[in-house]
């Protein structure tokens, strides 16, 4: 009889999700947007055998574009900000230095512009190719609207983004801030479940200096995993500051899958951000529900479309630009 409450429950929770997620977006926004506007092309299947071949040979892509879309949408909107080179851009502030992926955006839209010139928007295709890998990498296929335009503005300045030490609290006022709910801001750092960091990101945080406080651990790191990680992946030497530590189980570390909620359980998040998620009861049952149901692989993308429809342009509004790191 429990088991059952605790299913209608998690059934309830999940339709009342997906019902707020369905009502989000951008009125302008459309699902099959450029159809007929690129020639005989079809401007999705353009992306999806680029974005294909560039997973082939380089699977970690998927990580690389899920951090992209977070960063891009979550300062000023999902408007190709993020892509401009250029002193004091969005791209030169200190959180944006590690976004990679940049070159794989640059050759989609090459391409399309060989095609079909000021057609599709570097914004459109930064979605586009990130639902692509996510769905080549495990995750459910899902479609997404386009019609955004590319905004003429791009400034370090504006870029505050959460610290990989946030507390729960911190997290969801982040994500509330860009209309998302507190399940959206689980869901969509369950991205991790494919991501990677580096040992100088964690070391003094929650290896060897937890609290401000020389040679402790942060408690609620799994003994065993700290000692992993100080023995072979970490130890405390600058030299260990750019080795990689995946933020999911190895094994699972390129596949979009539950198994980071699962990580967190077990006290095995790598970021104190992640681990917080647990550490904190308003989030924790949100974790508990996506590591102990089959959720999480329709839900994630949901989350996805709602972030990919902050604050965006469309209309006349910005521009289509002819090359994604400069203005037209």
């Amino acid at each position: 009889m429990a088991m059952a409450r605790v299913a209608t429950a998690a059934l309830m929770v999940a339709a009342a999700v997906l019902l707020g997620l369905a009502g989000g977006g951008h009125a302008q926004l459309q699902n099959g947007f450029y159809k007929g506007k690129c020639g005989a092309n079809d401007v999705e299947a353009v992306v999806q055998g680029i974005v294909r071949a560039r997973f082939a040979r380089d699977a970690p892509i998927v990580a690389y574009l899920l951090r992209m879309q977070f960063h891009e949408c979550a300062v000023n909107g999902c408007d190709g900000g993020l892509l401009i080179d250029g002193p004091g851009t969005e791209k030169t502030a200190s959180p944006n230095l590690s976004v990679k992926g940049y070159d794989l955006i640059a050759d989609i839209k090459a391409e399309l512009e060989r095609r079909c010139p000021g057609v599709v928007s570097c914004s459109d295709i930064q979605i586009l190719a990130t639902r692509d890998a996510v769905v080549l990498a495990g995750g459910q296929p899902y479609a997404v609207r386009t019609g955004r335009r590319d905004r003429r503005q791009s400034r370090a300045s504006d870029v505050v983004l959460p610290a990989p030490d946030s507390t729960a609290a911190q997290t969801v006022a982040y994500f509330g801030k860009l209309g998302l709910s507190a399940f959206d801001a689980v869901l969509l750092l369950g991205a991790h479940t494919v991501g990677a960091t580096h040992c100088g990101v964690i070391k003094d945080s929650r290896l060897y200096k937890y609290g401000g406080r020389a040679g402790a651990t942060d408690p609620a790191l799994d003994p065993y995993y700290a000692f992993v990680y100080k023995t072979w992946v970490c130890p405390n030497a600058a030299a260990s500051d750019g080795n990689v530590v995946f933020l999911d189980d190895q094994w699972s570390a390129l596949r979009v899958d539950s198994n980071y909620y699962k990580q967190l359980q077990r006290r095995r998040g790598v970021l104190p951000c992640d681990q917080n998620l647990y550490g904190d009861g308003s989030t924790r049952w949100i974790v508990d529900l996506l590591a102990n149901s089959d959720l999480f692989p329709s839900l994630f993308p949901q989350a996805l479309i709602k972030l990919g429809e902050v604050n965006v342009l469309t209309g006349a509004q910005g521009e289509i630009r002819k090359v994604c790191s400069k203005f037209n």
